[in-house]
């Protein structure tokens, strides 16, 4: 039997990758606004222009393709870039930077980010069982290792304080995705651009290590000077760039 020419191969490998994006994104659409239960498979594959039985071969079913809303169009799952930000060696700045860097990230997707965070919202009021997973995966891990920075840099172990400082610094990148609308409608230069999202994620920096700055000087009594001092030096650094 001949062997089909490498650029029929490439040819059937793109338009496998466009029906498999085109089902994604029109499931992440009707799903944002339906919901996963009022959702048919049929209608997706009719928004897409797609085979019905396409999405059982790109995604094995309903579910898994309603799973891969989550992660994919957002550029994959955030508990998977935690050793990107959770090293040993790492200084706070950098630390704090690399992980507000990698949260802000998929706001350069535009409309898509948009839907992706509308079906999130969907599904905290509307749960499936996928809400334990994406808190396990998305949520918990990225928590645990901005505690774990914290607790690294200023020398204390997890407390109730270090858990609210870690959800204040989250805070600053979350409410640029949950007030995305609002942003856009204030000041929409602030996410035009890639680049601005880059510059979001410098200033998310700075202010960070300005969060903790102040949780250093709030414990100095019992912090040992050289974690006080580190926290001096690289927020003077930050604040530089």
């Amino acid at each position: 039997m001949p062997i089909p020419p490498i650029t029929a191969a490439r040819g059937a490998r793109s338009d496998g990758l466009e029906a498999r994006k085109r089902l994604l994104l029109a499931a992440l659409r009707l799903f944002a606004e339906r919901g996963f239960a009022k959702t048919s498979t049929r209608e997706i594959a009719q928004a897409a222009g797609a085979n019905l039985a396409a999405i059982s071969y790109y995604f094995g079913d309903k579910a898994g393709l309603y799973a891969a809303c989550f992660s994919e169009p957002m550029g994959g799952n955030a508990g998977d870039l935690v050793a990107l930000y959770d090293a040993p060696g790492l200084e706070v700045g950098e630390a704090l930077r690399r992980f507000l860097s990698s949260y802000v990230e998929p706001l350069k997707r535009g409309e898509i980010v948009r839907q992706c965070m509308r079906l999130h919202m969907r599904e905290m009021l509307e749960p499936t069982s996928q809400w334990a997973k994406e808190f396990e995966r998305d949520i918990k891990g990225p928590h645990a290792a901005l505690v774990r920075i914290l607790c690294r840099h200023l020398d204390v172990k997890p407390d109730d304080d270090i858990h609210r400082l870690a959800l204040a610094i989250t805070g600053l990148a979350l409410q640029l995705f949950v007030a995305n609308d609002f942003v856009l409608a204030v000041r929409p230069s602030l996410m035009r651009r890639a680049q601005d999202i880059d510059l979001w994620a410098q200033r998310l920096a700075q202010y960070a290590v300005a969060l903790v700055e102040a949780e250093a000087k709030r414990r100095a009594p019992a912090s040992s000077p050289p974690a006080a001092t580190r926290i001096r030096r690289t927020r003077a650094r930050t604040t530089t760039a």
